[in-house]
């Protein structure tokens, strides 16, 4: 067998052919060699893989903008293409971004936090439901401040505890309502124009028993003239006891003599009604009450005058002011006896509350506070007196005027020495229809 190429022979082994090329003009084909070995190659080695560099943040299109649309400004870009607009997980990342916790593209991204859609409605329910939390605790804190203030203006310059001997309480609660001719506070011109006069001290001028129990109020007007005995007493000032003498005088002489303590003595001793708080209030204080709330609308059954008060009136309806107010309540000498100027100070005392204890007074401050600030700080109240307990008195006033209650004088059997002679047995009976709360039946003159 010939190993070699086409045209070669084994003499040509011999032959000085090599390194000398060949005559043919054909190029030598590759020749076997087997003679030759060769060395096995080394085994190849998997090349190292090439190092990653990171990938460049991937850049936020940019919009692109209509053809021929070039205004020199720098574009704006919404973010809407991007994700930008509604925020989002893991595909709404844009560049510029942060991928702190909480961030866009972060850990807040990663929990689904979304953020909330231009243009998306109101939570109507959940604003109503702040609005009225925020309107109730404004109400609740006008409401308390009020209160307080109020309270602070009261005057509790009345001790009951110096009261001795007292007589057990009933049901129901007793007011004794006073008013008194005190001219305290008042200038000259104040005196002159409310006809009240210069008198020192100060003397009753009205008294009333209102007692507010389960069966409506009563209202029983106590005559300045009522003909009572003085009954033994400690004094307000000197803490001395004066002991009785069994006089007898006038209601109105207990005050003169010894203020509110002594004149809830003589009430109780010869009454035997318990009387739980004391209300009294001056001439100046009266007015100002009044034309606090614009007035008191009356109807005036009878015209009638009185140059010591200044009263002038006609019949009918009309609406008195400060000044007139008071010169209807003190009218004593335009009628034949005491008994009528008292049903004029109920009438015109329940007209009063039932035009002041209104919804409308309440809740209009610039009605409410006038009438607490020109009320208030005018009257004198015992020192267990609380606003709440004022309020309920003027409710129970104003019910007395709606025909929820009944409004008579201290029933009167005569008259001794010009002085007002009670009923005993009428005011028996209707002290123990007070305090057992039942419904009053005893008339009145």
């Amino acid at each position: 067998m010939n190993d070699w190429p086409d045209g070669w022979t084994d003499d040509d082994r011999s032959g000085n052919r090599y390194g000398q090329g060949s005559a043919n003009e054909r190029p030598e084909s590759a020749r076997s060699m087997p003679h030759v070995q060769r060395r096995p190659a080394p085994p190849q080695q998997r090349p190292a893989p090439p190092r990653q560099r990171p990938a460049p943040p991937r850049q936020r299109p940019v919009p692109q903008q209509p053809a021929g649309y070039d205004d020199g400004q720098p574009q704006y870009d919404s973010g809407y293409n991007t994700g930008q607009v509604y925020g989002g997980g893991n595909g709404g990342r844009g560049a510029g971004h942060g991928g702190g916790p909480g961030g866009p593209g972060g850990a807040g991204a990663d929990r689904g936090y979304v953020q909330g859609r231009p243009g998306a409605a109101p939570n109507w329910a959940r604003r109503i439901k702040i609005g009225a939390l925020v309107l109730v605790v404004a109400v609740l804190g006008v409401s308390v401040g009020t209160y307080f203030w109020a309270d602070s203006k009261l005057n509790r310059d009345v001790d009951l505890s110096k009261v001795i001997e007292r007589p057990k309480g009933g049901d129901g609660t007793n007011y004794l309502i006073v008013g008194s001719d005190s001219r305290e506070g008042m200038t000259a011109e104040d005196k002159k124009r409310l006809h009240t006069g210069s008198a020192e001290g100060k003397r009753t001028d009205s008294m009333m028993i209102l007692h507010d129990g389960g069966n409506g109020p009563t209202l029983v007007s106590l005559p300045r003239d009522s003909n009572v005995e003085i009954p033994s007493f400690v004094g307000s000032e000197s803490g001395k006891k004066y002991e009785a003498t069994g006089r007898t005088t006038k209601l109105n002489a207990a005050y003169a003599t010894d203020g509110p303590e002594l004149l809830v003595r003589t009430v109780e001793f010869n009454t035997g009604l318990h009387i739980d708080h004391y209300v009294e209030i001056g001439f100046g204080g009266f007015a100002k009450i009044v034309d606090s709330i614009g007035g008191v609308e009356l109807d005036i059954p009878k015209a009638f005058k009185d140059k010591y008060s200044g009263a002038d009136f006609q019949a009918g309806k009309q609406t008195l002011n400060g000044q007139e107010a008071l010169a209807f309540v003190r009218t004593r000498h335009a009628f034949t006896s005491d008994l009528d100027r008292t049903k004029n100070q109920q009438k015109f005392l329940a007209a009063l509350a039932s035009q002041t204890a209104t919804f409308s007074t309440i809740i209009n401050p610039f009605k409410l506070y006038p009438t607490l600030g020109s009320g208030l700080d005018t009257l004198i109240v015992d020192k267990d007196m609380s606003l709440w307990s004022l309020g309920k008195m003027f409710f129970a006033l104003k019910d007395v005027t709606g025909g929820d209650g009944t409004s008579l004088n201290m029933p009167i059997s005569g008259s001794v020495g010009g002085n007002l002679v009670w009923d005993k047995a009428k005011v028996k009976q209707l002290v123990d229809q007070l305090n057992n709360d039942e419904k009053v039946t005893v008339t009145g003159n």
